[in-house]
């Protein structure tokens, strides 16, 4: 008997699914039978022989009826091994309908006097019917779907817990169970409330969050974690059960943190979760900003944004695009990605006029072809080269990329009438001890310079310069999240250049609603510093990042400080000092202030300098004009000594 069973299951289930008519005809055999057993139960087993085929007429009738109902709900249109709540509704919809309609039949006969030649039945069998009919066709389709799942086995249905129980919990949970076809089976959920602990949600137990519930879910044979959207914040902190989670290769799946954040109220499936990367797993604060300020700011105005293919540069894009602007225009030198740039904005921001260049901040004539013809009230300028390796070796690109650049785009600011210009900048300019670091305090200096000798009336124009400073971006092209990725794929070793070294970190969408955000407040003349938290030791980056991958055995390799990395960054330098604004993730930094015509008469002694190919006279300069400049680790410690 069980070998014919498993011939019949193995015939059922790898084949398609059965045809719309199969359905139909099993779903009237089963109205049909419950009624013989209604009238089985009314009046006993010797009435029903006596009277087969007048209770077979009669329900012959019903049948018709429940068959119109069934096409009326497509109730046979579903396939019955992924069956799901829709589908048990759908069943109960058309036969209490089937019901409805039966009961009316009933009282037409008997107005019409037809009481001797009853066929239809009465109103409590008809009851009795739909309640015994609709209770076999669910279990028919709940029998037949956990005999698909059994069939498929554990090796292609993973199991599951939620971690959450609340409202987010039970929207994965429901999402999880109407699937089709199924790849997750809920086992359970995980709650830090206590008094839900030992309850039972949507008929699975719900488990309290403690370090040793990974031994539950091996107990269950769980592989995988859904975090839900609302537990996210609580559940980054659970340091220990995360790392444990880890070392028992149980994935962990939860909302991206760029992903809008769940509103508690629109639909919610377990398709929306990914499985989790380090950048989920640090902690981070909630930000919010001003979108009415923001969007009073930029709605109907035309922006220009530098380096729009880059990590912050694109995400601006991201950001600012949505605030229904007049225009975009974006640049860019990296032709590559401004052709995924015009790809995204095609796909995802059709309605907004834009236009994506290929072009050098450097190059001076393009810059004002541009400026001319688009004439931008509000410039995000994010084009610089920041790899500080790179840039230490190369201080003539430092110096016309980044400072030239950044004076090209700046004065063009004001000679077409631009607003704003908000300038981002980098914590490494504080009291810096490289080439990439210099060359953005200078950026900083100008900038600031030039925006008071407009408020002096020295220079005419009314643009307001701004200024960000924050630190590393997680994800960012060049971070070390990407390199530890792929050197773990490689199979190691993890390179970190100093056991104690530390940086603070920022995601790149969080990073990008303060710039916007110190742009809508700024006035002209401010450093804004952002509060980026506490810093993360780099070789525990590493750790966390060689555990979450699964990788065994993997080698952490210490290489020593490169050329100009400090252990740590500053934010503000030692002679400044912060106060606070209206937001509490962002602060003004007191700088000195700077004469601008001598600011510009370095610069111009600096751009003559390249042409001498000189690198100890071009960085002798740089320190010159920021005399905190100290190289460490570099060739040019040696201008340092004189």
């Amino acid at each position: 008997m069980t070998q014919l069973l498993r011939k019949i299951s193995n015939w059922y289930f790898l084949h398609k699914a059965l045809p719309y008519w199969c359905i139909l005809a099993m779903d009237c055999m089963t109205v049909y039978v419950s009624g013989l057993f209604v009238y089985y139960f009314q009046h006993g087993g010797l009435e029903l022989a006596q009277r087969f085929w007048q209770v077979t007429l009669g329900l012959s009738v019903c049948l018709i009826v429940y068959i119109l109902s069934f096409v009326a709900f497509h109730t046979f249109h579903g396939v019955m091994r992924y069956s799901s709540f829709v589908d048990l509704h759908r069943v109960a919809y058309s036969t209490a309908t089937a019901g409805i309609g039966i009961c009316i039949l009933h009282q037409v006969q008997v107005y019409a006097g037809l009481t001797p030649y009853m066929l239809i039945p009465r109103i409590e069998s008809a009851l009795m019917l739909f309640i015994v009919a609709t209770m076999l066709m669910w279990s028919l389709r709940v029998f037949v779907k956990s005999m698909h799942d059994i069939y498929r086995g554990d090796s292609s249905i993973q199991k599951v817990f939620i971690y959450g129980c609340m409202s987010g919990g039970i929207a994965l949970a429901k999402s999880l169970k109407n699937e089709n076809p199924r790849r997750y089976r809920l086992r359970g959920f995980i709650t830090n409330d206590k008094s839900l602990c030992g309850s039972w949600i949507l008929g699975e137990q719900v488990h309290f969050d403690e370090d040793s519930l990974v031994e539950t879910m091996k107990k269950y044979n769980v592989t995988v974690l859904l975090v839900s959207p609302l537990q996210t914040d609580h559940f980054i902190t659970r340091t220990t059960l995360i790392d444990a989670l880890m070392a028992a290769n149980i994935r962990i799946m939860m909302m991206p943190r760029e992903a809008e954040e769940w509103d508690g109220k629109s639909e919610l499936t377990h398709q929306q979760l990914r499985e989790v990367e380090i950048e989920d797993l640090l902690p981070r604060e909630k930000i919010e900003v001003d979108m009415d300020a923001i969007g009073s700011m930029l709605s109907g105005k035309r922006v220009l944004i530098t380096g729009a293919a880059g990590s912050i540069g694109s995400e601006m894009v991201r950001q600012v695009a949505p605030y229904k602007l007049a225009e975009m225009i974006l640049v860019d030198q990296a032709e590559t990605p401004m052709h995924d740039i015009r790809l995204m904005m095609a796909r995802q921001f059709s309605d907004v006029k834009n236009e994506t260049v290929v072009a050098s901040i450097a190059d001076k004539d393009h810059m004002e072809k541009l400026f001319a013809e688009h004439r931008p009230e509000y410039v995000f300028h994010a084009a610089a080269y920041k790899h500080v390796p790179m840039m230490e070796d190369n201080p003539i690109q430092a110096v016309r990329n980044n400072i030239a650049g950044t004076r090209i785009i700046a004065d063009l600011a004001v000679k077409y009438g631009t607003k704003k210009f908000v300038m981002i900048s980098t914590d490494k300019a504080v009291n810096p001890t490289n080439v990439m670091g210099c060359s953005k305090r200078i950026c900083e200096i100008y900038c600031q310079s030039l925006n008071q000798a407009i408020i002096d009336g020295k220079v005419k124009g009314e643009t307001q310069f701004v200024t960000t400073r924050f630190g590393n971006v997680l994800g960012s092209n060049g971070s070390v999240i990407p390199l530890f990725k792929e050197q773990i794929e490689k199979g190691g070793p993890v390179t970190v250049t100093h056991p104690d070294i530390i940086r603070y970190f920022m995601l790149i969408p969080e990073a990008c609603k303060l710039v916007l955000e110190a742009g809508a407040m700024g006035k002209g003349g401010e450093i804004f510093v952002f509060d980026m938290g506490k810093p993360v030791k780099i070789v525990d980056l590493a750790k966390r990042m060689i555990s979450l991958s699964g990788a065994k055995n993997i080698e952490i390799k210490f290489t020593g400080l490169r050329e100009g990395e400090k252990l740590y960054e500053e934010l503000l330098a030692t002679q400044e000092n912060t106060k606070p604004t209206h937001h509490p993730k962002i602060m003004i930094a007191e700088v000195r202030s700077y004469d601008y015509n001598i600011a510009k008469q370095n610069e111009d002694e600096l751009f003559q300098l390249t042409f001498t190919h000189d690198d100890m006279k071009i960085v002798s300069k740089m320190k010159e004009i920021v005399p905190e400049f100290k190289s460490k680790y570099s060739k040019y410690e040696a201008l340092d000594n004189r």
